[in-house]
């Protein structure tokens, strides 16, 4: 059971444990255990197993109820027995040998009778095997403490007791036209997503893209958010510090349909993170990330390419023939505003620089962050559940496959977990326990495309009067209207926009799930101063 299939019951339930064990300090005193105890209703022994469990991953779904005894079909076998099946299962079985299962059965009969001890069936081994963590098992064998943070509001104020407490996050399009970096040529507005500490007014991260407002914005944004950003800084020539990192208490935003998507909201859940909406009609309720918005809008404005704030300031001007910033510039314009101005200036509502603020808030304070920001970012990433099938994963009508799901063929448990990236379905993450391993799509000579080309492909398709449609079909169509675009790519912005928002080619592949490379250094000038169909 994971935190994406487990039912309400089961996932309260681990709320509740999860809310009463992140209270406890790292050594807490024997009434506070005693509380705990109570308040959960068990013993002692398994108080501290929970909480060992909590700790070691930091994610709600540790704490989820676990049936009693053996998995399905699985005896227990004799101790001293298992003592031999662990033993040949490290030295031997999980290591890159890779014996047969026959083998590794005879190695533990051989010690068995040498013991005098009953010789387990190699069917009992099978499924003994198959009950281990299997992706771990594949990667040996292949080689490869505070209380819930409390805010205050009143009509026409939204305020936080500390740094992390709350967090806002909202989208705004850019007024700023960027070009493409090749040719120079206007692909239009992006959409910017950020995130502020109510308490500092620090920018804790932000996200750029051509995209519209999406779950996966708001989760690139968020890891953004969460992340030291030392290196992301030097990959970008910032020299600026920007201190702010770790999980917010409460996230606040506005009632978009990213923010109710289920992945983000039992996400949150996972992360210990409670989500607050703004009550319809209160736009006030987000007034420190709207005057954020406000502020970076105003930086933006004396770019060339900008659309100002309204058609009477701009006048005749034209944004799209000043253009001269790439989707990678504007971003680094972005962190050095928001690094080397907004953080230093003195903030009037604080009367101090949000920096200031910061270091003096969070001193002494223990930031939670996520153990694994990989394993973070996925967890946010839009979700599908699917069965697996003797010939793998169908999602968007292709198919996918990874080794380490031919354990799982026969012996699923229901429905499986699938993560995808809507830029780019060269590949999904499928949860297995309480990791995800990579899958592929099963034909690896098919091109890496975005989820919106298959949307794109699928409306030409039933356009046309297609009622049935296949793999090969839909890639053959997109490759059909990549042609057309890249024939009329001098023609239009939208064309442009359309081959800018395209995977990248296989030999100029980025991570899909790091935060974009910044485009090759040029002058910049500086000056001081919105779906996806899941």
């Amino acid at each position: 059971m994971d935190h994406e299939t487990a039912n309400q019951d089961a996932w309260a339930i681990a709320q509740q444990r999860e809310r009463v064990l992140s209270q406890l300090p790292a050594r807490p005193s024997q009434a506070a255990i005693r509380d705990a105890m109570e308040e959960l209703g068990t013993s002692r022994a398994t108080l501290f197993r929970w909480l060992r469990r909590f700790r070691d991953s930091a994610r709600t779904s540790s704490l989820l109820p676990r049936r009693r005894g053996p998995g399905p079909g699985v005896q227990p076998f004799d101790p001293a027995v298992l003592t031999i099946v662990e033993r040949h299962f490290e030295e031997l079985y999980a290591t890159r040998r890779k014996p047969t299962l026959t083998r590794y059965w005879r190695e533990i009969a051989a010690d068995c009778r040498a013991g005098g001890l009953s010789v387990p069936s190699i069917r009992r081994l099978q499924r003994w095997l198959i009950a281990k963590n299997q992706a771990d098992l594949l990667r040996k064998r292949e080689g490869k403490g505070k209380s819930e943070p409390v805010f205050l509001a009143t009509p026409g104020r939204f305020e936080a007791e500390r740094p992390l407490d709350v967090m806002q996050i909202d989208h705004t399009s850019v007024d700023v036209t960027v070009v493409d970096p090749d040719t120079r040529l206007a692909l239009g507005r992006p959409t910017l997503t950020l995130a502020i500490d109510i308490k500092t007014r620090m920018v804790m991260g932000f996200h750029l893209s051509l995209e519209p407002p999406s779950l996966l914005a708001v989760a690139l944004c968020l890891t953004h958010a969460v992340m030291d950003k030392t290196a992301w800084l030097a990959a970008r020539g910032v020299a600026a510090a920007w201190p702010a990192r770790g999980l917010p208490g409460i996230i606040h935003v506005d009632n978009g349909a990213e923010f109710h998507a289920a992945a983000f909201e039992r996400a949150c859940e996972e992360h210990g993170i409670r989500l607050v909406y703004r009550p319809p009609g209160t736009p006030r309720f987000g007034g420190h990330v709207e005057r954020l918005i406000g502020t970076m809008m105003g930086a933006v404005h004396l770019l060339p390419g900008s659309h100002f704030s309204n058609v009477r300031e701009r006048g005749d001007l034209d944004p799209e023939q000043t253009a001269a910033l790439t989707l990678g510039e504007l971003e680094t314009y972005l962190a050095l505003e928001i690094a080397g101005v907004y953080h230093a200036r003195v903030h009037k509502a604080l009367g101090r620089p949000p920096n200031a603020a910061w270091n003096e808030g969070i001193a002494g304070t223990a930031v939670r962050s996520p153990k694994d920001p990989r394993l973070f970012l996925i967890d946010f990433l839009p979700a599908k559940t699917r069965i697996l099938q003797r010939n793998g994963l169908h999602l968007f009508q292709i198919r996918y496959w990874s080794d380490d799901l031919r354990w799982l063929v026969g012996h699923g448990d229901g429905e499986l977990t699938l993560k995808y990236d809507p830029r780019d379905l060269s590949r999904i993450f499928v949860r297995v326990g309480s990791d995800y391993c990579e899958a592929r799509p099963a034909d690896l000579t098919r091109p890496a495309i975005a989820l919106w080309e298959h949307h794109a492909a699928l409306r030409a398709l039933r356009a046309a009067g297609r009622r049935t449609v296949d793999e090969d079909l839909i890639f053959s169509t997109i490759l059909a209207q990549r042609a057309l675009v890249d024939e009329a790519v001098r023609t239009t912005k939208a064309t442009r926009r359309a081959q800018a928002r395209r995977p990248p080619r296989v030999e100029q592949a980025i991570e899909p799930l790091a935060l974009p490379a910044p485009d090759p250094p040029r002058a910049l000038p500086y000056f001081p101063v919105e779906e996806w169909d899941d």
